[in-house]
């Protein structure tokens, strides 16, 4: 492809600039073969001549296409030069705020000056286990790439961290760290890695100081090894340090600092335990105020200490070491405050008693006087002998510098030590991943032996990065099988030998050190003479000759040769140290004991560190005898050696590089200076990383995405079915030069450049189908409009016309309507007429009949009132009579029957003594039967007299008010004839006379009237005009009144509705976070059970064998029941761990303090736990306040009968708990009393007496039933006498007081009354037929009356009501201790022998009913109706119990005859077999029963099993259970029913021992399943549902009202009677939270792998999204791709969630909650890895999300989930959606987006639009102006700052009551559950 091809018209170029490095221009003409000028125009719009090289005639570099632009990798752009790369890193810094950015292997780091939100633990979370291309750079995805290698290929892996002081290194190693600590864990218990991350303030203390470019500039290279055991978790790490910056501790630039702890230390001067350090402020000290800049803004020096303190403690550096270090570093202040005054000009003294040296020798603990001394002075040896020499005032400070840096580096490598040896790991380590944090390139202005060390460092990392990506290159080309070339590249291996090779730089300043006047000068010479002109990289200045240059890799440097043979040397005087080493202070001499044996002053010594047995590279050991030599290496030698080690490590290693760049030198947050940049680029090799890439085949692209994205520039008929083929074609056909693509296997390989040429053609050809598209549309557009025109102008004809029509229609309408109008305006003028004559006649007419008819009635009306007066004078004297003398009998009556009775009484107890009294008693009850059956024969004859006398006064009653009811009328009609005749002649002469009169007066009055008419007429216009306009202003404001309430009240309702809402969102909020507070402590709670779990089990297995029979279970051991066990008496030894009884000393070593640790975690949680469920209870006992003060609050609705009826079952339901915990009590006495060997458990004769008690017992409640049942009936039979007694049937108007009187019924009353009223309404329509006589006002006080008459009625009524509620209330509490006294004598009578408990009850029922017989005869006695219905019911209730008496005398005798029956087997039982048999065959031996002859039961919905099946029963229903064979053939949730069944039968036999063990079993089980199995969904769904199954079911059959409100009558019989397990429902309920978490976590881990795939990278709309050209790191090589994942697949594992669910017949509810916690989780990583990749933030990528949502939407309609609340999950996700494809310039878009995002976060918003990337050239990126605006919209809202959502986030579940209308005695269980063993009952 030629440059005529490219360098066309409008192509875009890039030109060196001397300010901004390059600049872009654009083509004014086509560039032509043979031209030297080039026409540009710059983006500022000035035109430019730009001169091509003549020499090379080298072309401007080409810009990339805008859509290349912001790439994640610099390898995906089509031009790989410097601007494209520089230019490529300043829009992702500026316009993005992206800090990372790939460069093939390389990650570049741009530090932004500012903290981010980047690096939390939810961003861990989302990079742990992705591929490394997928997500967007981060340090994140270049640690998880080594850790996943590391796992992978079982090799170790090292990251290479480097860059110039103030890049960050220190930070993203430190980032890298943390994010292996997150993601692996630790091994043990003792957070190895966070003492790996409290490394890191202590290193930054000792060896980081802040420097003119760095406010945290790390002054030292460290290599840190973090270990890994075959699990690949953290298990512990080790550190090597390279070449401190020890010139610092004594010597500080301006605006520079010494390191960090110096400056800490003066900050907390203050505190006691810095008392004894005599310390102040930072300025006092020489050392540490030589910068003149000792505070750093925003840094707390005072805070840092304690964290530095902090960490020394978690890695074990005690308080007293502490307090040691402390010591030396105020020690060393001091001491540089030491000075000295010459004496002459070779000596110099230090004044006696010198205060600085006085604290220094105090500290150190050394002698003063030494110190003193050998600081002024120097010992000389020769070969004969030794002199003291004193020494200068300049050599003296030179001296006690030296001595400080010496003591300080001891210091640091001590530190480095015991901090490596906390990191120490006992276990073997398997592996490890190295942090290399290093010096980057670095050149000053005056470049010293520091700068030299670090550039040679670069050098040699330098050539280790070369070769590492050559090889990267090589092994690509040969996977795909390309022909390939060697790649000529950067070798800086002379400059290596220049500085290393023998006679090298390093080797002659060795030499020169070794000479006797060595000096920096001769040194130079040395190297003048040996390299200059030799090698072409050693220059010499021109105009010095005390440095040289060297030619490195990254650019020249020039080093000055001052100071390079002292800081070689590093000589420090040993008779300084020999006086240190004297010290009394231990620890001082701790750190020069070992100087002989250490290796280097600089490194660490290697403790505990065990490398990869395959990659061992071990550091050399000093020989015994070489310890002198070793002593006396240079720094030079030593950093070399050191350095060697580092290479041989790297190169056992798989490398990965992180290269951090300082984006400019103020530290401005995201500011870019392009020449800082570029010299970084450089410096850092990422510049000869592209050089390598471009140099071969840069861009890379797979067939089938090379095929997506140039699908547009084939024909159809080009398409074939091998993707392949068809790529090949069309590369053919579009570039002729072969040479500038390769097919690869799997990928098309191209030259620098081609992608750029491919993408021209492919915009040019959518351009083309742009503009005929344009054409079409803009022609259709058209054409519309000029349809719609015509349409328009018919339409206006149409109307017009229509409009003339319709006036002509209007005219003829108004002539016809005026004709009818004079028609009808005659015809009322005369019909009014007429009418006014008629109605005067019958006006007449009505009042002379009314006057004739009232006087008839008045004259009735008073005869009738004197015969009712006379009746019921008479009637009431007849009564008092017949009252008085009825009294008198009866007391009479009793008086006798009293007397009689204790006569009786008397018989009865002599008789009660002797022996025949039940002989006679049967006569005696035999002749009372008979008599009483006469006696009720008689008053039923009686009864039935009275009905039919009652029947015929109601007829002859009827007959006699119809007949004065006709009289009546009658009379009333002639009345009101009368009346009418005589009003209509007075009225009609009235008005004969009053129109004589108005005839005389119209005619004199006529004209006066017209005259006065006109006037009136004029001014009543006028009035009217003006009360027009006032009416007029009136309804205006009146409106606006209105308007002006009607608005405040809306305001009103809509404020407390708000509020109203407000309220309830934020208290279902609350209880929500509680719940989910709860849940998490559960959860939490579970874990830590769990790992207790685990931790035991390794107790046991370290504890040895026992010896048999030796064995004992440990009493302080709580299994994993302890939580579900509730009772101490029962223990499941099968459960617990046996111990034996060993001495400690051999027993292995547990960790005590964890166990104690673990222990008071578990009681906090408990606590907490136990906290949050009481206040979950206080809050459901408030809602339930609230909900019965709304009830009480409503108006009651039930009546006394209802109200009746409730004591009446409260009763029944008191009685027969009493009476089952009375026959309880009966079993146990039985037990008890009886005769071991007859009643010994398991005997026959035992059971079989149970079974006839229990049938016995219940025989007893029948009975009880039925007796209450007669007691309602009794009831119910007086309260339906009643109205029969009190019917009145008088509604008329006339009603009076005597018949009000007579009405005791309320409803009668209240009929009566409205009956009045209806007759008053009536009569209000003809008032105005009435004159003016005053009648009206009579009726009117007469319905005065009668309604005073009906209150006063209704208030005795009232009364009488109230009292009878008394007398009510008064009999209950009566019957209750009437009740009472029963039971008490039931249960004497149960103490009776058998004999005698009937007769005793029959007797106490007889004197029961003579008591009821004689109160009910005082309480009749004033009405003998009632007494004679009351004494039917007793005698037919009497009967009844003569029959009930018959039938339990019949059972008595068959009872007896069993008795005898079976005492004969006990007997035989006793006499053969007792001898022969054991107890545990008896037990076992199915028992044949005797043939009784019994009521065939019904089951009872229980199921018997004995207490040694229960393992069997728990491991066949759970343990061994397949959910899968339940779910499909038996009904859901049989193992729930089948276990509540059993807990039934153990709550029926009163076995709280039975109870507690098979639930502590049961939830045991369920547990170990889980625990087994819990991977699996099926299992977890199965026993989700068949928990809250066992739960609804321990709700339903509690007895609670709350509960029972869905039963059936059945259902309520199998209630739980004995025990209350309220707490195991809480129990059950924490476990059922716990299988939902977990049954969400197995969803979670299922669909994982899908979303991404399926969501976001799919392309379910095909040809949508266009896929832009990959970089190196689109595919990582960690993991080879499985098979992606589509939106089918999700949706497909969605169904199987569902089905299974639905299956296991899980609660509908539940159900919801699942689905909207996948959806929640779907959404929300989704939304997550949105955010972190760019190459997702795309128009096209938003249209295929919200199809995917829509199809998810889709399928929550196919299976009615839409109201589960799981599319409100998937809320951020659409609005993220929609952000991508909504507009994005305007402010009004702004707007827009601010009010449809409010399910997003700020950050997520702005993170999105950063992100946004046009993936055509049609699209166009979002400009900062507008993200700002959106951010000055968005900065009033108050949300979360976190960037990612919580995909781990659990909503809290509930379980919603459900019960079950299955009947449990309907519940066959099936026989492939090997349950035979348990039967139904």
């Amino acid at each position: 492809m030629a440059a005529t091809e490219l360098y066309t018209k409008y192509a875009r170029v890039w030109i060196p600039d001397p300010e901004e490095v390059w600049k872009s221009a654009e083509l004014l003409k086509d560039y032509k073969e043979g031209d030297k000028v080039i026409q540009l125009r710059l983006e500022e719009g000035k035109d430019l001549e730009y001169c091509l090289d003549p020499k090379t005639k080298e072309l401007p570099p080409l810009r990339n296409p805008d859509i290349l632009v912001g790439e994640n990798d610099l390898t995906a752009l089509s031009y790989l030069h410097e601007p494209a790369v520089l230019h490529n890193l300043k829009v992702r810094f500026i316009d993005s705020k992206l800090i990372y950015t790939y460069c093939g292997i390389v990650l570049v780091a741009i530090n932004p000056y500012e903290q981010l939100p980047i690096y939390g633990e939810d961003i861990i979370n989302a990079y742990s286990g992705q591929n490394m291309g997928d997500m967007d750079p981060h340090i994140f995805a270049v640690a998880e790439e080594a850790y996943k290698q590391m796992a992978r290929d079982e090799r170790n892996q090292s990251i290479i961290v480097s860059g110039e002081s103030g890049a960050g290194k220190t930070v993203s190693a430190k980032y890298a760290m943390r994010y292996f600590a997150t993601v692996s864990g630790s091994a043990s218990e003792a957070n190895v890695e966070e003492k790996v991350l409290a490394s890191n303030p202590i290193m930054e203390s000792i060896g980081n100081a802040k420097t003119t470019r760095n406010d945290n500039s790390s002054r030292f290279g460290k290599y840190i090894e973090i270990g890994f055991d075959k699990r690949y978790r953290i298990i512990g790490a080790n550190m090597r340090t390279y070449l401190l910056e020890k010139s610092r501790v004594v010597f500080q630039a301006e605006e520079e600092r010494n390191y960090h702890i110096f400056y800490q230390l003066c900050a907390s001067a203050a505190l006691p335990e810095f008392k004894t350090l005599r310390l102040g402020n930072a300025n006092y000290f020489h050392y540490t105020k030589q910068g003149g800049s000792p505070v750093i803004d925003g840094i707390d020096d005072a805070k840092e200490m304690e964290h530095t303190r902090q960490a020394c403690t978690l890695l074990g550096i005690n308080d007293s070491y502490q307090m040691g270090i402390f010591r030396i570093l105020a020690g060393l202040l001091h001491l540089g405050n030491v000075g000295f005054t010459s004496r002459d000009a070779d000596s110099c003294t230090i004044p006696p008693k010198h205060e600085p040296l006085t604290i220094f020798c105090d500290l150190m603990g050394v002698e003063y006087q030494e110190m003193s001394h050998w600081l002024c002075h120097r010992k000389l040896a020769t070969a004969s002998e030794t002199y003291i020499k004193p020494i200068s005032k300049l050599q003296a400070i030179n001296a006690r510098d030296a001595l400080a840096k010496h003591i300080y580096a001891k210091l640091f490598n001590w530190i480095v030590d015991h901090v490596n040896k906390a990191l120490h790991s006992t276990v073997k380590q398997h592996s490890f991943i190295g942090v290399l944090d290093i010096y980057g390139f670095e050149t000053f202005e005056i470049n010293s032996f520091e700068q030299f060390c670090i550039n040679y460092a670069n050098e040699k990392l330098q050539q280790q990065f070369n070769m590492h990506v050559f090889k990267l290159e090589q092994e690509e080309y040969m996977k795909e099988q390309i022909p390939w070339t060697l790649i000529d590249f950067y070798d800086n291996q002379p400059c290596i030998n220049l500085i290393e090779a023998k006679l090298g730089i390093l080797d002659l300043l060795d030499e020169e050190c070794k000479m006797p006047k060595g000096s920096d000068d001769s040194w130079a010479q040395k190297l003048y003479n040996t390299h200059l002109n030799k090698c072409a990289l050693f220059e010499k200045p021109r105009m010095s000759n005390k440095a040289f240059i060297i030619q490195h890799f990254a650019d020249k440097v020039e080093y000055q040769c001052e100071g390079f043979l002292e800081k070689n040397k590093d000589t420090v005087y040993e008779e300084q140290i020999k006086v240190l080493k004297s010290s009394k202070f231990k620890m001082l001499s701790e750190l020069f004991q070992d100087e002989e044996k250490a290796l280097s002053p600089t490194s660490a010594t290697p403790s505990g560190r065990t490398l990869l047995s395959r990659t061992a590279v071990k550091p050399a050991k000093a020989r015994p005898g070489q310890a002198s030599k070793e002593h006396k290496k240079t720094v030079g030698h030593q950093f070399r050696n050191s350095l060697h080690l580092l290479m041989e490590t790297l190169n056992a290693t798989t490398p990965h590089y992180v290269r951090c760049i300082k984006p400019n030198d103020f530290k401005f947050p995201f500011t870019f200076d392009e020449k800082r940049a570029v010299q970084q680029l450089r410096a850092c090799g990422v510049l000869e990383t592209i050089r390598i890439s471009a140099a071969g085949f840069p861009s890379r692209w797979t067939y089938q995405e090379f095929f997506s994205r140039y699908r547009v520039l084939m024909k159809q008929k080009d398409v074939l079915s091998d993707r392949k083929q068809t790529c090949k074609n069309l590369l053919e056909k579009l570039i002729l030069d072969k040479d500038k693509y390769q097919f690869g296997k799997t990928k098309i390989f191209f030259r620098a450049g081609q992608v750029a040429y491919l993408e021209k053609i492919r915009a040019d050809k959518l351009r083309v189908a742009c503009i005929r598209i344009q054409k079409t549309i803009r022609g259709w557009l058209m054409r519309k409009k000029y349809l719609r025109m015509r349409k328009a102008a018919i339409t206006i004809q149409r109307y017009v016309r229509g409009y003339q029509a319709r006036c002509y229609a209007k005219f003829l309408r108004r002539t016809r309507a005026a004709i009818i109008l004079q028609k009808f305006q005659r015809m009322y003028v005369v019909r009014k007429r007429y009418r006014l004559m008629r109605a005067t006649t019958i006006v007449l007419q009505s009042l002379l009949r009314g006057y004739i008819a009232r006087n008839k009635y008045q004259r009735m009306l008073r005869e009738h009132k004197a015969i009712i007066i006379q009746k019921h004078m008479r009637g009431w004297l007849a009564r008092v009579h017949y009252r008085r003398s009825l009294k008198a009998i009866v007391y009479l009556q009793c008086c006798c029957r009293r007397m009689m009775a204790k006569r009786e009484l008397k018989k009865l107890k002599i008789e009660a003594r002797s022996v025949e009294r039940y002989k006679k008693l049967n006569i005696g009850m035999e002749n009372k039967i008979m008599q009483l059956q006469r006696k009720v024969d008689e008053q039923h004859k009686d009864y039935k007299s009275l009905l039919e006398k009652l029947t015929s006064l109601e007829t002859t009653y009827n007959t006699e008010t119809e007949k004065l009811r006709s009289d009546v009328e009658r009379f009333r009609m002639s009345e009101e004839e009368a009346k009418n005749a005589t009003n209509r002649v007075h009225v009609l002469q009235e008005e004969i006379a009053k129109l004589r009169k108005e005839l005389h007066q119209t005619q004199s009055e006529k004209k006066t009237i017209e005259e006065w008419a006109d006037k009136y007429k004029q001014e009543t216009e006028q009035l009217l005009s003006e009360l027009k306009e006032q009416n007029s202003l009136l309804k205006k404001e009146k409106e606006e009144l209105n308007c002006r309430i009607q608005d405040q009240a809306k305001e009103m309702t809509e404020t407390m509705e708000k509020k109203l809402v407000e309220e309830t969102k934020q208290l279902e909020l609350d209880l929500n976070d509680e719940r989910l507070r709860y849940q998490n402590l559960l959860n939490e709670f579970s874990r830590l059970e769990e790992r207790y779990d685990d931790l035991r089990d390794e107790v046991n297995l370290m504890v040895s064998i026992p010896k048999p029979g030796h064995k004992r279970t440990d009493s302080t051991h709580s299994s994993n029941e302890s939580e579900y066990t509730f009772s101490s008496e029962i223990t499941e030894t099968e459960d617990l761990p046996l111990r034996m009884e060993e001495p400690s000393e051999k027993k292995a070593p547990l960790d005590m303090s964890l166990f104690l640790k673990l222990q008071k975690r578990v009681t906090e949680l408990e606590q907490e736990k136990q906290s949050l469920q009481d206040e979950l209870d206080r809050k459901e006992e408030q809602a339930l306040r609230t909900k019965t003060r709304e009830e009480e609050e409503r108006p009651p609705m039930r009546g006394a009968e209802l109200e009746y009826e409730s004591l009446k079952r409260q009763e029944l339901e008191s009685e027969n708990k009493k009476l089952k915990n009375e026959l309880n009590e009966l079993q146990k006495a039985l037990l008890e009393k009886s005769s071991p060997e007859v009643t010994a458990p398991g005997a026959p004769a035992y059971r079989v007496l149970l079974d006839q008690l229990t049938s016995v017992s219940e025989e007893l409640e029948v009975r009880k039933e039925e007796v209450l049942i007669l007691r309602s009936q009794l009831v119910s039979q007086k309260e339906a006498i009643q109205p029969k007694e009190d019917k009145n049937t008088m509604t008329d108007s006339t009603i009076l007081l005597e018949d009000v009187q007579k009405m005791k019924d309320k409803g009668e009353i209240a009929q009566a009354y409205i009956g009045l009223k209806e007759t008053n309404r009536q009569s209000l329509q003809d008032y105005h037929m009435l004159n003016e006589d005053g009648e009206l006002w009579l009726v009117y006080e007469g319905l005065k009356q009668t309604n005073r008459l009906l209150e006063s009625q209704l208030q005795s009524q009232k009364k009488s009501h109230d009292n009878e509620l008394e007398a009510l209330r008064g009999e209950i509490q009566s019957l209750k201790e009437e009740n009472n006294r029963q039971q008490q004598l039931l249960a004497q009578n149960l103490q009776l022998p058998p004999e005698a408990r009937i007769e005793a009850s029959l007797q106490h029922e007889i004197t029961r009913l003579t008591n009821e017989n004689l109160f009910y005869e005082e309480l009749y006695a004033d009405d003998p109706m009632k007494y004679q219905s009351y004494r039917i019911a007793l005698y037919k209730r009497m009967i009844d119990l003569m029959e009930q008496l018959e039938k339990q005398d019949k059972t008595v005798r068959k009872l007896k005859k069993q008795l005898k029956v079976f005492a004969k087997k006990i007997g035989e039982l006793e006499v053969g077999q007792m001898e022969n048999i054991s107890p545990g065959q008896i037990i076992d031996e199915p028992i044949r029963p005797v043939n009784i002859p019994r009521k065939e039961k019904d089951f009872q919905g229980m199921l018997e099993y004995k207490k040694d099946d229960e393992p069997k029963l728990v491991k066949n229903l759970i343990l061994d259970l397949k959910p899968r064979g339940v779910a499909v053939n038996l009904i859901p949730g049989l193992p729930a029913y089948i276990l509540f069944m059993c807990v039934r039968h153990a709550d029926y036999l009163n076995d709280d021992q039975k109870v507690r063990s098979l639930l502590t079993s049961t939830i045991n089980g369920i547990k170990k399943v889980l625990k087994k199995r819990g991977d699996d969904v099926e299992t977890v769904s199965f026993w989700l549902s068949n928990t809250c199954r066992f739960l609804h079911c321990l709700k339903q059959y509690s007895g609670e009202e709350g509960f029972m409100k869905h039963n059936t009558p059945r259902q309520n019989e199998h209630c739980l009677t004995n025990f209350d397990l309220a707490e195991y429902r809480q129990v059950l309920s924490d476990l059922a939270i716990q299988i939902y978490q977990q049954l969400v976590r197995v969803l979670e881990n299922i669909l994982q792998p899908m979303i991404v795939s399926g969501m976001l990278e799919h392309e379910t709309i095909q040809g949508v999204s266009g896929v832009k050209p990959p970089g190196l790191r689109k595919r990582t090589s960690s993991i080879a791709d499985e098979g992606t994942y589509t939106l089918d697949s999700i949706i497909r594992q969605l169904n199987t969630f569902h089905s299974v669910m639905c299956q296991h017949g899980m609660d509908p509810e539940l159900i919801k909650q699942v689905v909207k916690q996948t959806f929640y989780i779907t959404g929300a990583v989704t939304l997550n890895n949105l955010l972190l990749r760019k190459d997702m933030c795309s128009w096209s990528k938003g249209m295929q999300i919200r199809y995917n949502v829509s199809q998810l939407e889709e399928w929550l309609r196919d299976k009615n989930l839409m109201n589960s609340g799981a599319k409100e999950t998937l809320e951020p996700l659409i609005q993220a959606a929609q952000l991508l494809q909504v507009k994005k310039k305007t402010d009004e878009d702004a707007e827009a987006i601010c009010s449809m995002c409010n399910a997003l976060t700020t950050a997520q918003i702005v993170k999105v639009l950063n992100l946004y990337t046009p993936v055509n050239e049609f699209e166009e990126r979002v400009s900062i102006s507008f993200i700002r605006t959106i951010q000055m919209r968005l900065r009033d809202r108050k949300d979360s700052p976190q960037l990612l959502m919580d995909a781990k986030h659990i909503f809290p579940v509930t379980f919603p009551f459900n019960p079950s209308s299955l009947a449990l005695e309907t519940i066959q269980i099936p026989t492939s559950l090997g349950l035979a063993f348990i039967s139904r009952v």
